[in-house]
């Protein structure tokens, strides 16, 4: 690389003197090199004339060869150091229906895609359980989960945020009283999402009910916690959610704080042995994200 770099600034000076005052060294060595680069090449490269020096055929045709190599050599320095950065490539990231609503969940990536605009970012949705699966399958790469009841091997869980619980209650229900006590609600269904699809709050749930001194009444199950909510409006029964889910304002919904203390955790998990910098940047942010 010396070597073509001091070729190309005689070429381009067409004069050792300039060349060697361009590159802050004395002519001495730098005759020297493009002498040694001579022998090695088995060509001359230079003519000497009076006003200095001007290329030969041969030294034409080195010199259109290698012009651009500089500049690849100093792009592939650059793309190489942003990328042991985590400033390049690609983040597959998942979260949960109701995890969407964490101000976490949006600010985090939010100031990723700013600080790193040029790694590709796809987001997907899913239940925590689906979301583990596939960071196990490698089609994900970090996941916004609710980590209470998932198996931990092969992850590594960043707790981020607990999340008191709620009651949401049909528009036309009014409150037995504000805040709610939970056993007042003991001859309403119940409507949660399946165990199989988000065991976290399932568990938490009827663990509350039955703190409270009441098996619940099982009432219409949902897939995720927008659809649970849809049913609530639909007067189909109550449901108990992250308080987050305030942000959503259904028709035909309304949100009450519960007498009683329970909480579910906002989490961001990531495979164990995982050391890309795109992940590794993106679990710092999330533990320390920006504000909207």
């Amino acid at each position: 690389m010396r070597q073509i770099r001091y070729f190309l600034a005689v070429a381009e000076e067409s004069n050792f003197t300039r060349a060697a005052h361009r590159l802050g060294i004395s002519q001495p060595p730098l005759s020297l090199q493009i002498k040694a680069l001579e022998e090695e090449l088995g060509a001359q490269l230079f003519h000497r004339i009076p006003q200095g020096a001007e290329l030969t055929i041969a030294g034409k045709i080195l010199r259109d060869r290698i012009a651009a190599i500089p500049d690849l050599i100093a792009a592939a320095v650059r793309d190489t150091q942003r990328a042991a950065k985590g400033e390049t490539g690609s983040l597959r990231v998942g979260f949960t229906g109701s995890s969407a609503f964490n101000h976490r969940v949006p600010n985090t990536i939010r100031a990723f895609r700013r600080k790193f605009p040029e790694v590709e970012l796809s987001l997907s949705e899913n239940n925590s359980q689906g979301l583990v699966t596939a960071l196990r399958a490698g089609t994900l790469d970090a996941a916004f989960i609710r980590p209470t009841a998932i198996d931990r091997t092969g992850l590594r869980i960043y707790p981020l945020e607990e999340e008191p619980l709620i009651v949401a209650l049909p528009s036309s229900r009014a409150p037995p009283s504000d805040p709610v006590r939970l056993i007042d609600l003991a001859q309403d269904p119940l409507i949660v999402t399946p165990r199989s699809l988000g065991p976290t709050l399932f568990d938490e749930t009827v663990a509350l009910c039955r703190r409270c001194g009441f098996e619940p009444i099982m009432g219409q199950s949902a897939p995720q916690v927008a659809s649970v909510l849809a049913l609530v409006a639909a007067e189909i029964g109550f449901a108990l959610v992250p308080g987050t889910m305030r942000e959503t304002a259904l028709l035909g919904v309304n949100y009450y704080a519960l007498e009683e203390t329970a909480t579910v955790t906002l989490a961001l998990a990531i495979r164990s042995e995982e050391h890309a910098p795109a992940v590794l940047a993106f679990t710092a942010e999330s533990r320390f994200p920006e504000p909207g």
